[in-house]
């Protein structure tokens, strides 16, 4: 299993054009047992209770030429109809599209306009190239993709790679009605050796009208590091302010880290313990009306199998435990604490 980076274009083409796919099944039980059968709703992926179900499914073209690039994917899924509810139409369906086109022949510097991943995290919405099956609290809680333009410089010794972004707003396609601001993010992202990659992305904006403007300064980094052939750990910590009310009288604050330690025995197995915390006390992203806001420590394990080089089965026990009683029951009362068992199968193609 390889764990990608967001905002980094490791593709390696061949031909000017190639086909590729990916798709996912999965069933998740809570025990909790929801009457509406969604898991909690700062969780976006595998998001289903005791059912069957397809998280991500898509179909990505990739044309790649001297001085051209570009990609489209088509997706589907209970993690398309969470994370692209707020899109109209087709929009809903656009897992990626992005045309780049590089500005100099002697240096690897590229503007690339559309649909992108986003800049901000280690994880991806492809499970498969995760670490963990269930993505992290600030994984779900942070953008998946973003709507916008990146100019991106890459070292010739393919060290470093440096990234300024100007953005419709936070995990969006289309804006918000009424906000007429662009949003900013920029990414340094340095990988040494095949054994240390770094990263410090920002994002700069707002995603409210600007009648109810509030601007959000947020800042993540995160570290992979592959301590031998068999063990890696990766950490990443969330740090981020946003404007109380819009004339800018005081900041409410945001924190959250996870960190995984991966061990593989061998080439078709590997094993995942995962511990996140987030603290969102204000409701900058997660509102939960009570007394202690979101503060929501997490634990889970990881089991994988790798049959063929391109196909998981993935099979997941994790627990969250809240300060306040933000879970809900299958009785509509609520609990402090939740814990789910997740499988998927995945293959790429």
């Amino acid at each position: 299993m390889n764990l990608t980076s967001f905002g980094q274009d490791s593709l390696t083409i061949s031909q000017p054009l190639t086909i590729s796919g990916y798709v996912e099944g999965y069933y998740s039980y809570d025990f909790n047992r929801p009457e509406n059968n969604t898991r909690p709703g700062f969780l976006y992926s595998h998001n289903k209770h005791n059912e069957f179900s397809v998280n991500l499914a898509f179909v990505k073209g990739s044309y790649s030429a001297e001085r051209i690039r570009a990609n489209l994917a088509i997706g589907a899924g209970t993690y398309m109809n969470a994370n692209y509810s707020a899109e109209p139409g087709v929009l809903k369906n656009i897992y990626e599209g992005n045309v780049g086109y590089k500005l100099s022949a002697k240096h690897n510097l590229w503007l690339d306009i559309g649909v992108l991943p986003s800049h901000i995290g280690f994880e991806s919405a492809v499970s498969k190239d995760c670490w963990a099956l269930t993505r992290s609290m600030p994984a779900e809680n942070s953008p998946y993709f973003e709507s916008g333009a990146k100019l991106s410089y890459g070292t010739n010794n393919g060290i470093a790679t440096f990234s300024i972004l100007a953005l419709n707003g936070w995990q969006r396609i289309t804006r918000v009605e009424g906000n007429s601001l662009m949003s900013w993010g920029t990414q340094v992202f340095i990988k040494p050796n095949d054994k240390i990659t770094l990263n410090y992305s920002t994002f700069l904006g707002t995603d409210k009208p600007d009648s109810a403007r509030l601007v959000r300064f947020f800042n993540n980094f995160y570290g992979i590091f592959q301590f031998s052939e068999k063990i890696g750990f990766t950490a990443g910590l969330d740090f981020a302010t946003e404007e109380k009310t819009p004339t800018g009288d005081g900041k409410n604050n945001l924190f959250n880290t996870v960190g995984i330690l991966r061990y593989t025995p061998v080439d078709r197995l590997a094993f995942a313990l995962r511990g996140e915390y987030y603290e969102d006390e204000n409701g900058i992203i997660i509102a939960t009306g009570t007394p202690n806001g979101f503060k929501t420590t997490g634990l889970s394990f990881n089991i994988d199998y790798l049959p063929v080089s391109n196909a998981a089965l993935r099979l997941e026990v994790r627990s969250l435990n809240s300060k306040d009683k933000i879970f809900i029951d299958k009785d509509g009362g609520t609990k402090k604490s939740n814990t789910a068992i997740t499988f998927s199968t995945a293959v790429s193609f």
